[in-house]
């Protein structure tokens, strides 16, 4: 059986955009992902609101994802997939963060999942990182309109062009979310259950071509 561990934020993580809570199992996509990839995988959720890839929540400082990966990945040894997900709270103001800078917090990610899993179960698992979908203008009218503005909309239509340097750096496979979903009308970040089952759908035939 070969594991797929899904290292991400609130997306991951299954926010509901309508009431906060978190959506059932029946909906989140890893749990679609396992259903579509079959008895064959044991696909692993690692999703949490307001995870960062390097930067230091003001509020909670376990929230960097770069500081939890290694620990996580030798918690499911032995990974054979790994799914990468982030980047969507770094575009929060507070941050400030050029694109640049969040496909370089990607890269670190990267870089110490690849070093902990070659030293620990002696191979790399296959990489995909997923650039996630775009932030909507209905976030400056929603519940998240003082953590996001303007700006980071328009940072989130060019987050996966970076991404896929850092993938093709790295010899990642690549997927960019925002070709497939988009996210609820609700708050304009989190997917809705139409956003898991399309997010779902994507991963799962791309871990199948990998």
């Amino acid at each position: 059986m070969k594991s797929v561990v899904c290292f991400g934020d609130s997306n991951t993580y299954g926010h509901n955009p309508i009431n906060g809570e978190r959506l059932p199992d029946t909906v989140r996509w890893p749990c679609l992902l396992q259903n579509l990839l079959g008895d064959g995988f044991k696909v692993i959720e690692e999703g949490l609101n307001g995870r960062t890839t390097v930067f230091d929540d003001p509020n909670d400082d376990w929230k960097n994802g770069v500081d939890y990966i290694k620990g996580i990945l030798c918690t499911h040894r032995p990974v054979d997939y790994l799914v990468i997900m982030l980047g969507t709270n770094d575009m929060k103001t507070v941050y400030n963060a050029p694109v640049e800078e969040i496909a370089a917090g990607l890269k670190e990610i990267v870089k110490r999942a690849e070093s902990v899993m070659e030293l620990k179960q002696g191979y790399v698992p296959k990489i995909l990182i997923v650039s996630p979908p775009e932030i909507s203008e209905d976030i400056l009218t929603g519940p998240f309109n003082d953590s996001f503005d303007r700006v980071s909309i328009e940072k989130s239509k060019h987050l996966a062009y970076h991404y896929k340097q850092v993938a093709d750096r790295f010899g990642c496979d690549f997927l960019d979310a925002k070709q497939y979903i988009k996210p609820s009308k609700e708050d304009g970040l989190h997917l809705d259950p139409e956003g898991h089952r399309g997010l779902a759908e994507a991963v799962a035939k791309a871990i199948l071509a990998i």
